[in-house]
């Protein structure tokens, strides 16, 4: 009898084991993955989130090997990024499951062959996808289907009450075009152009509260390390832009000189030269205009034309950069002239040639200590990481559309709060946020709203698009938080919101803590702002009023009613006062 006893009981743990085998667990046991029916399934607090294909479907087998990422960025959500992941080879599938997502890719994948990576999304999941663009310039609307199509990065859905998923992909090497997702029905397929690797870049979905989602580091978790040895010259800051107020280039160098004499008064480190400085007016140069900013102690950015998207009817300067001994020879010139980065715009997607450009221009830019601005370009997927000076990248539907279309005054409240749980999970957004007055088109954001955006934005690189006699005029605890504004963050934290409707974030440089929320609806709400996380300290609040309501709280908020489409930003210091 006790030896049939010690049989079972020995059967039973052969049985228990073999069912773990096959079951991929993160490393605090909140996410799982197990093969099941030929698809792998993803549980979240033993909660189904996602169902996804990927190479020959092969169980998940053996001992987890243990992946950590510790690595400092110079910008971004935190300074300092830690996670942990377990690895598992099912196949030619290699799968980590961390503590706030998974990441999984294809190996010894045939070249041009595809990878066979497919996600379903059942019909009544709450989600927020964007039909694919060139530029990722579009909405992010809220629907519980989906029509056959093409559908961009990321894709955020909500499969159970208050438990989401993120899906996006990253580390794109030389070699590899970016995907996209096609579906069918409920089945939506990954799809690239090419890939001559022998493996996939990762395909990256990150999973749990959306605090878990807002707060994540998984993008550039999986992406290489840093491959530059020097990065002292890289500098995230504030930059005034010239383009938005006037719906043009940088061909008038009285202008340039209104916007260099703009970020002395505010302090900013930074000046964008626009299109076109290469037809300047009234006999000046890019020359004499850079020559002005160092003058006055502005850095200046320059733009430049990719020459591989919008090239014929577009500005200039063009055919600068295509050829990798112009290239050479440009960012040479802009090192020597004292040009600080580039911004590069129009590019014509995100295929091979394209990820292949890119990668060719950061790291020319890099051997020539220029920052880089990528716009009119795909959305980040962990570059970031790899070349720190790549500080900020549109891929979003941002403020300038206001001066395209009228459609975006009626709708931008609501996407501005749907973009920090979308487009700016996965990296650096240049939005270019704040604009008080209004460009071609009006907008109906407060501006305490519209002040809020330089924080709930992350930017390596912010720029500032108003008007100079816009900003100036403002109060001047205005115009001096927008001289301290960061744009480096060693903390970030989702207060409260939800996709669409409301968005509260924290972020902490050093010692100071900033507090920005929005209401994304087109009635009076009240945002919850628990903040106890945050020590006490001389606190600074804007809020909404004629046009503004700035005060000095005793005690930090629990709530703090917006108008419609309105806003705030707390300030919290727990050292010196802001210079004056």
């Amino acid at each position: 009898m006790k030896r049939n006893y010690v049989f079972v009981l020995l059967l039973l743990l052969l049985v228990s084991s073999a069912i773990m085998a096959r079951r991929a667990v993160s490393p605090d046991g909140r996410l799982t993955v197990e093969l099941k029916n030929g698809h792998y399934v993803v549980s979240f607090q033993r909660q189904r989130v996602l169902e996804f294909s990927a190479a020959d479907g092969e169980a998940i087998k053996g001992k987890p090997h243990r992946i950590t990422a510790d690595y400092t960025m110079l910008a971004g959500k935190r300074r300092h990024c830690l996670n942990e992941g377990n690895e598992y080879r099912c196949g030619s599938l290699v799968l980590r499951v961390y503590n706030d997502g998974i990441a999984f890719r294809t190996e010894s994948l045939p070249s041009q062959k595809d990878e066979q990576t497919a996600y379903r999304i059942p019909d009544g999941t709450r989600r927020w996808m964007m039909p694919w663009t060139e530029a990722y310039e579009g909405f992010y609307p809220l629907t519980t289907s989906s029509k056959d199509g093409r559908w961009s990065y990321p894709a955020l859905l909500e499969p159970t009450d208050g438990v989401f998923a993120l899906i996006t992909e990253a580390n794109i090497e030389y070699g590899q075009s970016a995907s996209c997702l096609y579906n069918e029905g409920e089945l939506f397929r990954v799809v690239s152009e090419s890939n001559t690797l022998q493996h996939s870049p990762w395909r990256v979905v990150i999973i749990g509260t959306l605090a878990d989602v807002v707060q994540s580091t998984l993008v550039t978790d999986v992406s290489e390390p840093c491959k530059l040895e020097d990065t002292d010259w890289i500098q995230p800051g504030v930059v005034s832009w010239i383009y938005w107020a006037y719906n043009h280039g940088s061909n008038d160098y009285q202008i340039i000189c209104r916007y260099v004499d703009m970020a002395v008064s505010l302090h900013l480190p930074y000046v964008l030269i626009d299109a076109e400085w290469d037809e300047m007016k009234d006999g000046k140069t890019i020359e004499d205009a850079v020559a002005y900013a160092k003058q006055k102690g502005i850095r200046p950015l320059i733009w430049y034309n990719s020459s591989v998207g919008w090239v014929h009817g577009a500005p200039g300067p063009k055919f600068r950069l295509n050829k990798p001994e112009d290239r050479e020879r440009e960012f040479a010139w802009c090192e020597q002239l004292g040009v600080a980065g580039v911004k590069i715009d129009f590019f014509s997607g995100d295929n091979q040639m394209n990820t292949e450009y890119c990668i060719d221009l950061l790291e020319c830019a890099a051997r020539h200590h220029l920052l880089v601005n990528f716009h009119g370009a795909t959305v980040p997927r962990g570059w970031q990481r790899t070349y720190p000076n790549l500080l900020t990248t549109e891929g979003v539907y941002g403020a300038e559309w206001y001066n395209n279309v009228p459609t975006f005054t009626d709708r931008a409240a609501r996407h501005n709060a749907t973009l920090p749980f979308t487009r700016n999970v996965i990296g650096p957004m240049d939005y270019t946020p704040c604009t008080f007055s209004d460009s071609q088109h009006p907008h109906i954001t407060t501006n305490a709203h519209e002040l809020a955006l330089t924080v709930l934005y992350e930017s390596g690189l912010q720029h500032l698009a108003d008007r100079p006699e816009s900003y100036l005029s403002q109060p001047v605890e205005v115009r001096r938080f927008l001289s301290n504004l960061p744009c480096v963050w060693d903390e970030t934290r989702l207060v409260s919101g939800y996709p669409g409707e409301s968005a509260v974030i924290a972020r902490r440089n050093g010692t100071t803590w900033y507090v920005a929320g929005i209401n994304g609806t087109d009635s009076l709400q009240t945002l919850q702002t628990p903040l106890d996380f945050i020590p006490a300290g001389e606190t600074l609040l804007f809020a909404d009023g004629t046009p503004w309501a700035i005060t000095h709280p005793q005690a930090l908020p629990k709530t703090i009613t917006c108008k419609p489409r309105g806003g705030f930003v707390l300030v919290v210091n727990q050292s010196s006062p802001s210079r004056p």
